[in-house]
């Protein structure tokens, strides 16, 4: 049985400059255990070695360039004044889909519903700038349960969706 941490409301505000660091920080912890799990399914370094040679310097530069950027809106999480966890959106007008292009929790702070306040306050941000649909994306191996059911209750549905690799 695996215990739980009591369920908390944190705040959430729009990121700032001064979070960068510990926005990069969180999800690089946060993420962790993701990257050891997609090594194991895709069956050693062969395959991950070609995908992800440095993971955390390829997720360093996607969570930074997602901070800095016009084009996608991200908000943080604060849990006892610290930095928990973020969330960034990005809108879609010509097609009308908000997609939640990035959450992240830091491990402290997890089993606590960050990752649930923080996925319905994206999808109260994508209804009010007028999209359709709300999409995101996650892996369906063991380490995004998680993140699965948070998006199950949510409301979304999933796309099967199967994706192969071979090292040649």
């Amino acid at each position: 049985m695996q215990c739980h941490d009591a369920v908390v409301s944190p705040s959430i505000r729009p990121l700032e400059d001064r979070d960068h660091e510990d926005v990069v920080a969180l999800s690089l912890r946060a993420w962790a255990p993701v990257f050891t799990s997609l090594e194991y399914v895709l069956k050693g370094s062969e395959v991950f070695g070609q995908l992800h040679p440095d993971w955390r310097v390829s997720q360093q530069d996607a969570v930074a360039a997602v901070c800095s950027s016009d084009t996608i809106r991200a908000w943080v999480a604060e849990d006892d004044s610290a930095v928990a966890g973020f969330v960034a959106v990005q809108l879609d007008h010509e097609h009308s889909i908000g997609e939640i292009h990035m959450l992240a929790v830091d491990p402290t702070h997890q089993h606590r519903g960050i990752g649930t306040s923080l996925t319905a306050f994206a999808l109260d941000r994508i209804e009010e700038a007028g999209m359709a649909i709300a999409m995101v994306e996650t892996g369906a191996d063991p380490s995004h349960a998680a993140a699965r059911r948070t998006y199950e209750q949510a409301g979304f549905t999933a796309l099967p969706v199967v994706r192969y690799f071979k090292k040649l």
